[in-house]
């Protein structure tokens, strides 16, 4: 970890401006863009997520894995390099500069409103991210949960503070690395184990998921009709998230340096996500085999569980860093574009004196400061319960909503800026309605989020005539 920071440091000697502080100047190579982007975008899900859901649900988890998968192919395929020329063009440091930019006629308001929107729900997507890292960290150490933040933090903050996106960028490479290591070599180990242990529950991957019971063995939950149905839709919905939304990721796809680069980051970034999808499923069944369908009272913990299980000690604890890596790699991404978004879309344009680069960059460093304070402050108060449902809201509500707002942005010329804002504003008000009545139980909020801000972007561009005075 010390080594990390020192590296995350050393980046950040690099930066010299607010354009490399939030966007490394749009110079990333593709494979280090790819790299960070798989990292960022996986957090703790691939690590202790994915691999407890297949554990506890069996085969049922290959449609949350194939509708990973597909958004991801297609966001690096269809996207990625569109997002990157597009950024070039417009000269866009942050995610809503971009979007405000193309739609001059209501940019002024795209821009405070995304921005603020973003802003206010990754506040509590960070403050996960601290409380996961504490998590683990009293899990393996039986350090306090609270004490575990703090490190967590102590971790992170330094060098996003210091070198932003650059920094975030360059530590997320060395995460990305460790993360696939564990999902190669822990299914590799594995499976050997299991064939030499006859003692186990089971011998195989296929063997274990027999002997737990016919919901293991099916595709889909061994449900029918209408029920089969919404297990399929429900899994496969993660899909919509990844087309643009996020904006965490978008921002790795537009800091691609050129497009021979960019053709780069995508064989690397879809290459890294088949082997790492595969190998999170293949530990939280082989978690089956070794200790039963109902041997871990927490099934989020498979992961450390089989590697410790299967791994000298300390192999499975470098192994199981990968786990604390992915919370780290979203973490100093989703601060660092909150703090972007906040310093040079709300805050820089509310001020009427010019700033020199310099005080500009001390000003952002600043504000990375204080949203980081704000949020471990925040993690520690609010219910735990609390943070996650947020964090529900942040992948349907402004992944659902942008990931409708970018496509539309840049393959509907028709679209435009009047469109666009009653798109975000009725995407995440929905959002908050679906989920607060509980109704995201029945049909999941990232299906009709989607939906719906498709819905309201189509009415509201062919009802609706685009404001003349431009902002």
């Amino acid at each position: 970890m010390a080594l990390l920071i020192l590296w995350g440091v050393y980046q950040g000697r690099k930066v010299k401006t607010n354009s490399d502080y939030a966007i490394a100047g749009r110079k990333l190579p593709g494979w280090i863009a790819a790299l960070s982007e798989r990292a960022t975008g996986e957090s703790s899900w691939a690590l202790l997520g994915l691999p407890g859901a297949a554990y506890a649900t069996g085969l049922t988890e290959i449609w949350t894995a194939l509708g990973c998968v597909a958004g991801i192919i297609t966001a690096w395929a269809a996207i990625a390099w569109r997002l990157r020329d597009e950024a070039e063009k417009y000269e866009a440091d942050t995610f809503t500069d971009y979007i405000a930019k193309f739609h001059k006629d209501n940019g002024k308001w795209i821009r405070i409103v995304g921005s603020f929107t973003i802003v206010f729900f990754f506040f509590f997507y960070v403050g996960a991210q601290f409380l996961g890292g504490g998590k683990v960290l009293h899990t393996m150490f039986g350090i306090a949960p609270t004490t575990g933040m703090i490190i967590t933090a102590a971790i992170i903050v330094p060098y996003t503070i210091y070198g932003g996106f650059r920094s975030v960028v360059y530590t997320d490479v060395i995460q990305a690395v460790v993360m696939i290591t564990t999902l190669v070599l822990g299914p590799i180990v594995g499976l050997i184990y299991l064939g030499n242990h006859p003692e186990l529950f089971a011998q195989s991957i296929p063997m274990a998921l027999e002997k737990a019971g016919p919901a293991y063995n099916s595709l889909i939950q061994a449900a029918s009709g209408f029920g089969a149905g919404v297990v399929i839709v429900g899994g496969f919905s993660w899909f919509f998230g990844y087309l643009g939304g996020q904006p965490q990721l978008s921002m790795r796809f537009m800091a691609i340096s050129d497009p021979r680069q960019a053709k780069k980051a995508r064989n690397v970034g879809v290459a890294w996500t088949v082997i790492a999808y595969i190998g999170a499923l293949a530990i939280g069944w082989i978690g089956i085999a070794i200790f039963g369908p109902d041997g871990l009272e927490d099934r989020e913990y498979v992961m450390p569980a089989v590697l410790l299980k299967i791994f000298p000690p300390a192999i499975a604890a470098v192994l199981i860093t990968g786990a604390i890596a992915a919370m780290i790699s979203t973490a100093d991404s989703l601060l660092i574009l909150s703090s972007t978004e906040l310093s040079e879309n709300l805050i820089k344009p509310a001020s009427k004196r010019k700033i020199n680069p310099r005080k500009s960059l001390m000003q952002s460093r600043i504000i990375t400061a204080l949203l980081a304070v704000i949020a471990l402050i925040l993690a520690h108060y609010v219910k735990e319960d609390t943070i996650f449902t947020l964090v529900s809201y942040v992948w349907a509500g402004i992944g659902g909503t942008f990931s409708i707002v970018v496509l539309f942005t840049l393959f509907w010329k028709r679209f435009h800026g009047k469109a666009t804002l009653i798109t975000i504003v009725s995407g995440m008000v929905f959002t908050i309605i679906w989920i607060g009545t509980g109704m995201d139980e029945k049909i999941t909020a990232r299906v009709m989020t989607f939906a719906v801000a498709a819905l309201v972007a189509i009415a509201s561009t062919l009802f609706l005539k685009p404001s003349k005075k431009l902002d």
